[in-house]
């Protein structure tokens, strides 16, 4: 160790305290939104003095796992100086500008087209606006951190703006950084809106959509209900206010994007209509992305990187396990019954054992590979299984697992109760499944290494019956003839189902469908998120009437359907179940511990 000789200061000097660095100057970004028509969007970025030259930077990525390059958009970019003077402007690579000559401060402008629908997009038109704004946003490389003031300029008659970012006194809106700013989508328009307060917390619900496609009476009673239901089980309200934000187009959609404080939510009103029971479903499991993912947050996510991917292991915790913590929810909330809910979660286990690369591809692996889902080779079953699915899965597993361990005094719920403690309170993130797995062993007091290393880390097949059994169930299998599309389509969210297979030799392939051949009806329909359910619908001896598009253009296909053997999966009661078995899967159904263990009633 090294000595330190500390110097007197002479008699009668007055030590003064360092003073302290004064804080960043605000970016400010003004939006004008002065041509709806042609979806263009133009943007002006005010930049503090700094030294030398500024880089700025549009983000490769937003919202979905996908390199989307939303610099394909920018038109121009211009610079100036704050007395008028041009700057000049290099393009550095495909999404990075640099601006020299601004050590004085700078006006930087450009042009940037806005029309993509959705809850992962940006879109100006006639009808409104909807921004997740990195999407549209460039950001100084030096000043990500800065704290960010927007406004909006050119705005149509008679809108409105809906946000969960908070209003300066000029109206402008603020957020103390880039990242924060982004995370906080902007809906304008002339929409519908509806306020409730439940256990301490204030909602706003947005609605763009025709008013006779919803009721939004319904809809709020459904949110009470999660919101509470959500609320009560993780014991924590990390919000005063949280917004969401709901479209419900004419056209096909299905898909939902959380953020902190808010969540964009989109469904055809066409669906919604159908299946009214899936708006829950979708809310649910965004609305419980406010802790697992936005709070309990992977080190794999952090810091975020908006020139490049983000690779994760722990997506299968981040997003499959959230939507069982969002079927729990529902559970609670009185959304979804029992036998529902085993009906899906069988289907669930049908879909993960109908991928043979369920043998090749762990979990862990599928979440490091989410960026390569937009290309539909990819989503073959034979190539690979969804982080969703098996997570979904591994939920429910691990929940059993957790209360087998414990003689049911732990689960899921004291899982995540101990991560909301030991990372989000503390604002640290988990170490990916390393961190799910020291949280359920913590709860459970128990080692859970080999559950991880082989469902997790691992491609062992899963003993559906050892865990179902004790909440007395048992998965039975039964063999049936099904309808044979010939084909295998893979649909990337919002987009038209893309043909990834054709059957060789089959009635599919006679009539003309290859591979490549974008879907855009089926039986006269347009294809929704409930595509493959349609599909699943027809028997054998059934006409599939499709209409597709490839670089020949549209065509119309028929033929008709043969069958082939497939595997069905029920969850059925074990015989003779017992009283221990009945009172594990009643705790095991509301989400809780049996907190006298197993002779709780």
């Amino acid at each position: 160790m090294l000595a330190v000789l500390a110097l007197a200061a002479p008699a009668g000097a007055v030590t003064q305290s360092p003073q302290p660095s004064p804080p960043p100057a605000a970016v400010r970004y003004v939006i004008s939104l002065a041509d709806p028509a042609n979806h263009l969007v133009r943007v002006k970025i005010i930049l503090p003095p700094a030294s030398g030259d500024r880089d700025l930077a549009l983000p490769v990525w937003n919202a979905l796992y996908q390199v989307r390059d939303f610099a394909q958009y920018v038109t121009w970019v211009v610079a100036r100086s704050p007395s008028g003077s041009s700057l000049s402007t290099e393009k550095l690579d495909k999404t990075t500008w640099r601006i020299r000559g601004s050590e004085n401060g700078a006006e930087i402008e450009y042009l940037i087209r806005a029309d993509d629908p959705g809850p992962f997009g940006a879109q100006l038109n006639t009808h409104h606006a909807f921004f997740n704004l990195a999407e549209i946003l460039m950001y100084p490389v030096d000043a990500r951190t800065s704290p960010v003031r927007v406004g909006f300029t050119d705005t149509p008659s008679g809108w409105r703006i809906a946000t969960a970012l908070r209003s300066s006194a000029t109206g402008d809106l603020e957020a103390e950084n880039y990242d924060r700013l982004v995370d906080s989508p902007v809906e304008l328009g002339s929409f519908q809106e509806s306020d409730f307060d439940q256990d301490g917390g204030h909602y706003r619900v947005v609605v763009d959509a025709d008013s006779a496609d919803y009721n939004m009476q319904a809809i709020v009673s459904g949110l009470r209900r999660i919101v509470s239901a959500a609320v009560n089980w993780m014991v924590d309200r990390p919000y005063s206010t949280y917004l969401f934000l709901y479209h419900f187009p004419p056209n096909p959609a299905g898909s939902g994007m959380e953020h902190a404080d808010c969540t964009a939510i989109d469904i055809s009103a066409r669906s919604l209509a159908d299946n009214p029971e899936g708006l829950a479903s979708l809310t649910a499991h965004e609305f419980f992305h406010l802790w697992n993912v936005k709070r309990i947050r992977p080190k794999s996510l952090e810091p975020i990187d908006y020139s490049k991917e983000n690779y994760s292991t722990a997506l299968w915790f981040s997003e499959g396990v959230t939507s069982a913590a969002g079927d729990l929810i529902r559970l609670r909330a009185g959304l979804l019954d029992e036998p529902h809910y085993l009906k899906e979660l069988a289907a669930q286990i049908a879909e993960l054992e109908q991928r043979p690369a369920r043998l090749t591809q762990s979990a862990e692996e599928s979440s490091q590979d989410a960026w390569l889902e937009k290309y539909p080779y990819y989503r073959l079953p034979d190539r690979s299984v969804s982080y969703y699915n098996k997570g979904d899965l591994l939920g429910v597993l691990l929940d059993l697992q957790l209360r087998e361990a414990s003689h049911g005094s732990a689960s899921l719920r004291d899982a995540f109760h101990w991560m909301n403690q030991n990372y989000a309170r503390k604002g640290q993130f988990f170490p990916d499944s390393d961190g799910v797995q020291q949280a359920a062993e913590a709860v459970s007091h128990s080692s859970l290494a080999e559950f991880f290393r082989k469902y997790v880390r691992g491609t062992d097949e899963i003993p559906w019956d050892d865990f179902f059994r004790s909440v007395g169930l048992r998965l039975e299998r039964r063999t049936s003839s099904v309808a044979d599309p010939g084909f295998f389509a893979a649909r990337n969210f919002d987009l038209p189902p893309v043909v990834a297979a054709v059957t060789p030799g089959s009635a599919a392939e006679s009539a003309g469908l290859t591979v490549g051949d974008n879907i855009l009806a089926l039986q006269n329909r347009k294809p929704e998120s409930d595509f493959y359910q349609r599909l699943a619908r027809l028997g054998i001896g059934d006409t599939v009437h499709l209409r597709v598009r490839n670089a020949r253009g549209e065509r119309e296909l028929q033929w008709q359907l043969s069958g082939r053997e497939e595997v069905e999966f029920e969850l059925k009661g074990v015989d003779n179940i017992t009283q221990q078995q009945k009172a594990r899967r009643a705790a095991w159904l509301k989400g809780e511990s049996q907190l006298s263990g197993e002779t709780r009633p």
